[in-house]
């Protein structure tokens, strides 16, 4: 579903800097969370040779790349001037990710790899679920107030992580408690799919930068 929200072009200097450094104060927040998140993911992914968990670390960076996207458009004199380059450097990092992903998950199932199970995954995937949802509710609020594009496909971003967090848990339940080792790449494909989909949208979202916000429900 989407929603269709325009521009604050009402609000006075005073609060428009209120909400720029509340943007701000989010974006670092993700920032430092998902910065730790990747680690985790990431070393627990090679550890337990699991591609889900890789690419879930790897959606991890590019949440912190978003993150600091967006302090880098708001430390501008007028954020709004930045609105077009931030969307495109988001919706390249979404790329990057889908492709890699993508290519990882299908070698796996084509080599027939077998991943260990991940307890450390699997709590990492529930403090997600968890963590994700509020942060990504907060940084849509404050998109939609300040009428930015780019503020609210970060917290699209945020959200994603929490989708994918649950597509992540899944798969590496069903590799532990079943022994379905294609669940684990499976997820990565999934994950892939749902990356390729929000870097199109970020890509298309540049048009309406002086228009509607465009905001998934």
């Amino acid at each position: 579903m989407t929603t269709h929200v325009h521009p604050a072009t009402a609000l006075d200097p005073t609060e428009r800097a209120r909400l720029g450094r509340r943007a701000q104060l989010l974006a670092g927040a993700s920032v430092a969370y998902n910065a730790v998140e990747a680690v985790v993911a990431i070393t627990a992914g090679v550890v337990a040779g699991s591609v889900a968990l890789v690419g879930f670390g790897l959606d991890s960076v590019v949440e912190v790349s978003s993150g600091l996207i967006i302090l880098w458009q708001f430390r501008h004199r007028l954020p709004e001037s930045r609105e077009k380059q931030a969307l495109r450097l988001m919706a390249i990092s979404f790329f990057a990710l889908a492709g890699y992903v993508t290519f990882e998950s299908v070698r796996t199932l084509v080599t027939g790899h077998d991943p260990d199970s991940s307890p450390v995954g699997i709590g990492l995937a529930v403090a997600s679920l968890l963590i994700m949802p509020f942060l990504s509710w907060a940084q849509r609020r404050t998109g939609r107030a300040l009428g930015s594009n780019a503020v609210v496909a970060d917290s699209t971003q945020t959200l994603l992580c929490t989708y994918l967090s649950a597509v992540l848990l899944v798969g590496l339940l069903l590799n532990t408690t079943l022994g379905w080792s294609w669940a684990d790449p499976l997820a990565g494909l999934v994950i892939a799919a749902v990356a390729a989909r929000e870097g199109r949208e970020a890509w298309r979202g540049d048009s309406c930068s002086c228009g509607p916000v465009c905001t998934p429900e």
